[in-house]
This record gives structure tokens, C-alpha cells and sequence, in this order.
């Protein structure tokens, strides 16, 4: 097709050149000029385009008649015909009206605006694929994620260099689990086109030693997604609760095998529900296109976890706590690096809480919140009895509040520091009762861990003999004490409803702040559609 589309380019070319080893060489001069010219008129919209043909003397990348510019023209167009696989837009690329443009350009003027044209999509495309469609933080406020993203001149003079199909090829994450989401992508695709997963089961609930039409329909549906053998019982017998029950584990739910309001919620998802979970996950791993460090922490919001990996594979996991779901408490997804733990913490109270929750009960009893020490500018404790709270206001009030170290304060024991800009970090608390909870979002947006110390453990092995030894130790003295980590780690905030495991399966959590919602209808207003594939 390519080859078509640029034959009269090239047969023009080659009657140019012909002719001026005869009469005209100042024809085929004329013509180089035209081009140029025309690039770069046309790339002067463009700053970063234009410093590249300005760079490269405007000559041609794509049009041209070599076997360089020829195999970049096809490796193109073959990235642009799968970017449907990658969950990209593709409308934004119009790969068929760029070739009826190619197709038209006869003059050199016209050469040199596809020129440019091409580029312009190039960029696009390649910026898409390697960092993402959309601007986090654009989509919700609380995405406060840094993008990777490479300079825009250094895609075309990386490309001019490079073999064209590699580059390509280079652009997408090399992450295990992007390539998993995307295989995931192309199956739920092909289910799309084969209907689904049935019939919805028509009921609230469902229990064992039930019978009827919807627990055939649950049955049908289990069948369907692939978690009960085919069978031909309409009894919820003891199968059937099993593979309730490994459904329920691959969608963070309570284990109960027994379908209540929620699992049945679950259940009834249809297939394009989770075919968007799995297209913004793809989003998301393109937002976080770079190294994450051998050893990193990986919080996963929605999942309700906190993981240690090294070199890929998660070498300790524990249950946590995340930001209620109201006003200015969810955790906001970032990355930053643990610097820090500081063993029998004090609480140094944020100001927001002061202000709006503990000003109030004060102004009501002075003798509110005793186990907080109120102190002044100098962090001297000041003496309730003397305050008269009544007089200030949120903006005016003068103080700040403290707990100090102690099995009750609101931090536990242990606080896991990566100092950021959010106020965000890792701790224990005295909550424990929340950890056993299906949906687990209650703090103020730090992440609370149902098992602290063998967190700090699993960190300190790396500097400490007994690191459990050395934390109880700091632990039994009561007093407040920093321990440094030699060696710093990442720590990444994410928000996945759809992830992957090491054998190759995806499950699913709820999209508990409506982040995801929200990335899916950005991403359908950029183009972005669910498709239906037939194999």
C-alpha cells in the first residue's frame, strides 16, 4: 500500500533528476527550495518540530525516495493500525486521512506539508504510547503523579537514527504486568464479540442449598468467567460455593461463598465494565513509564494493600487503611521515596483536623481531646485552662496540637516516612478492628498497616543482623527515635482496579474514590472506544 501511494513521488523525483543532467538543474533546485520551504512553513506551528527540521536543514524524514524514509513511512503506519491493541485513540491519528494526503501531494509544496503532517502524528502517537493519552492531574487533583515525559525534539532525532521498527517497539512499558493487561485487553475483546458472560443472575442475594432460575444463572455466569467446571446441577451445591468464593478472592471481597448484595454487584458486571477497568489500567502503566527501583513499596489504594517488591517479584504484603472517601481525605496517588521510620511516634496533628474537627469541641469543653497536648509557636505545651478558644476562628487559631508517643496514639508505634508535600505516609495505628473490614477506607489519606512491625523488619533486613531485635530494642525505650534507612526506597501510590498476578490472571477491585470513572470518560472523550473482536 505504501508503495503505491508513493510511486508517482518518486517517478516526479526521478524525472526531475533526469532532466537536469540535461537542461535544468536550476529546476530541481527550485523544487528542493519549495520543500523546505514549505516544511518550514508548516512546522513553524510547532516549536519542537520546527527546531528539528531547523536542526536538520529541512530535509525530508518520511517523503522521500531512500529505503530509510520508505521503511519509516511503513513502520508508521503499522504502529497506527495497532494502537487499537494499546487502548489508544486511534481517530486522534486519522493514519486514512493522512494517506489520502499523501496520496494527493503532487507538488513539492504539498510534500512538505505531509512531511510535517506526519511528523505531528508521530509525536502524538509516540507520546501517547509511552506516557500516557491524558494529563493526571487534569482528570482529578488528587492524581498528583509526575509523568515521565521525554522531550518532544528528541522522539524525531532519536527516530532519525534509530531502526524505525525498533523504536516502535521500544515506546510501550516493559512492565510484565502491562503486557499482561494488554493480552487480558485482546481477550475480553474477543469475549465482547461472543457475548459476554451470559444472562445477569436476577436476584439480590444468593445463599447455599438454594435452587431456582438465578442460581442457574449464577451458575451459568461462574461457568462463563471461569471459575466453576461445567456442570449441570441447579442446586447452590458445595462446587458452587467454591467457586463463589474463589470469585470473591479475585475481587477483594470477604470469602464467604455466600452471594450477597455485593458479590452479586460484582458478578453482574458485564464485560465492557471490566474491559474500562482494564483499558485505564494500561493508562495508568504508562503514566509510571520508568525505572521503580529493585526494591520498591507499592500501596494500591483500591486493593487495600501495601506491598515490598525486589527485582519484580513482592517479597512481603500486608492489609492497610486508606482516606475515607469525603471532603479532602483520599489518598492522593504519587511517587516519592522512604527516607525514614521513626519508632514511638508523636502525632503532630494536621492543620486541617485541628482547625475543623478538634477547634469545635474545644470551643464546646476546653477539656475536649485530653490526650492532645495543645502547644504554642516554640512547641512549649500550653495550659488549656488559660485559652479562651471561643474567640478564634479556623484562620486565627494560634496553635498546634501534639500526641505524644504511646500504644494509644493515632499513629501506633511506627511511622514510615517519605516526606512529601500531601502529608502523606505509612503507619500503624490502634484501629486494628478496621484491617478485618471488606472495604477499608477510614483515615484522614495516610495509609495505615494491619502489620507495622514486620513491615519495618522486612526494611531493616537489609542493614540489620536482627532487625527484630533492633526495632523492639528502640521499641521497649519509650521515647521517640528515627531510624534511618540506609539505603532509601521508592514508594509508589497507585490506583488500579484491574491487576494482574504471577500466573497470568486479572482481578478486580471497585473504583472506591471514582477515579477510574472518571479517566475512562477523559479517555472516551479523546477517542478512546471499547471494541468488539472477532478470532
Amino acid at each position: 500500500m505504501t508503495v503505491t501511494i508513493f510511486r508517482a513521488w518518486s517517478f516526479a523525483l526521478a524525472t526531475l533528476l533526469a532532466l537536469s543532467l540535461f537542461a535544468a538543474p536550476q529546476s530541481v533546485q527550485a523544487q528542493v527550495t519549495a520543500f523546505k520551504q514549505s516544511v518550514a512553513e508548516a512546522a513553524a506551528r510547532d516549536a519542537d518540530i520546527a527546531a528539528f527540521y531547523q536542526a536538520n536543514g529541512y530535509k525530508s524524514l518520511w517523503t522521500g525516495r531512500s529505503g530509510k524514509e520508505r521503511q519509516r513511512r511503513i513502520a508508521l503506519f503499522k504502529a497506527l493500525d495497532q494502537a487499537g491493541n494499546h487502548g489508544l485513540p486511534t481517530s486522534r491519528y486519522d493514519a486514512a486521512g493522512l494517506q489520502m494526503k499523501m496520496k494527493a501531494a503532487k507538488t513539492p509544496r504539498a510534500r512538505g506539508e505531509v512531511e510535517v503532517e506526519l511528523s505531528r502524528t508521530f509525536l502524538q502517537y509516540a507520546r501517547d504510547l509511552q506516557t500516557g493519552v491524558l494529563v493526571p492531574s487534569r482528570v482529578d487533583r488528587a492524581i498528583v503523579r509526575q509523568v515521565p515525559y521525554r522531550d518532544r525534539t528528541s522522539y524525531l532525532v532519536n527516530f532519525s537514527k534509530s531502526s524505525a521498527n525498533g523504536f516502535f517497539k521500544a515506546l510501550a512499558p516493559k512492565t510484565t504486568e502491562y503486557n499482561a493487561l494488554m493480552k487480558e485487553k485482546l481477550r475480553m475483546e474477543r469475549l465482547l464479540a461472543k457475548g459476554g458472560w451470559g444472562a445477569r443472575v436476577p436476584a439480590k442475594s444468593l445463599k447455599p442449598g438454594q435452587s431456582g432460575e438465578a442460581v442457574v444463572a449464577l451458575r451459568n455466569r461462574l461457568i462463563a468467567m471461569g471459575f466453576l467446571k461445567r456442570t449441570n446441577s441447579q442446586t447452590y451445591d458445595a462446587a458452587m460455593q467454591s467457586a463463589v468464593q474463589q470469585f470473591q478472592l479475585a475481587h477483594g471481597l470477604v470469602t464467604d461463598g455466600v452471594v450477597g448484595a455485593g458479590t452479586m454487584s460484582e458478578i453482574n458486571r458485564d464485560v465492557q465494565y471490566r474491559l474500562q477497568s482494564i483499558i485505564v489500567a494500561m493508562e495508568r502503566e504508562r503514566w509510571v513509564n520508568q525505572e521503580r527501583g529493585k526494591r520498591h513499596i507499592l500501596v494500591n489504594i483500591p486493593d487495600f494493600t501495601a506491598k515490598i517488591v525486589d527485582n519484580g517479584k513482592v517479597t512481603f504484603q500486608t492489609r492497610s487503611v486508606v482516606g475515607a472517601n469525603k471532603e479532602d481525605r483520599p489518598t492522593p496517588e504519587f511517587s516519592d521515596v522512604m527516607e525514614f521510620m521513626v519508632i514511638n511516634p508523636s502525632w503532630y496533628v494536621p492543620r486541617s483536623i485541628v482547625t475543623k474537627e478538634y477547634l469545635p469541641a474545644l470551643k464546646r469543653n476546653r477539656n475536649a481531646v485530653r490526650h492532645i497536648e495543645i502547644t504554642d509557636s516554640k512547641g512549649r505545651k500550653v495550659n488549656r485552662s488559660n485559652v479562651n478558644f471561643a474567640q478564634y476562628t479556623e484562620k486565627t487559631f494560634p496553635f498546634a496540637m501534639r500526641q505524644p508517643p504511646s500504644k494509644g496514639n493515632a499513629l501506633g508505634l511506627v511511622k514510615f516516612m517519605f516526606p512529601n508535600v500531601h502529608n502523606i505516609y505509612l503507619h500503624d495505628t490502634p484501629a486494628k478492628n478496621l484491617f478485618g473490614r471488606e472495604v477499608r477506607a477510614y483515615s484522614h489519606g495516610c495509609v495505615r498497616l494491619a502489620d507495622p512491625f514486620d513491615f519495618a523488619y522486612a526494611l531493616l533486613a537489609k542493614q540489620e543482623s536482627n532487625p527484630e531485635a533492633f526495632f523492639q530494642a528502640k521499641l521497649a525505650t519509650g521515647k521517640e527515635a528515627r531510624v534511618d534507612l540506609k539505603s532509601p526506597v521508592p514508594v509508589h501510590i497507585i490506583y488500579r482496579t484491574a491487576v494482574t498476578t504471577p500466573k497470568g490472571h486479572t482481578q478486580y477491585r471497585r473504583d472506591i474514590y471514582g477515579r477510574d470513572a472518571k479517566i475512562w470518560n477523559a479517555l472516551s472523550n479523546a477517542g478512546v472506544a471499547l471494541r468488539a473482536v472477532q478470532g
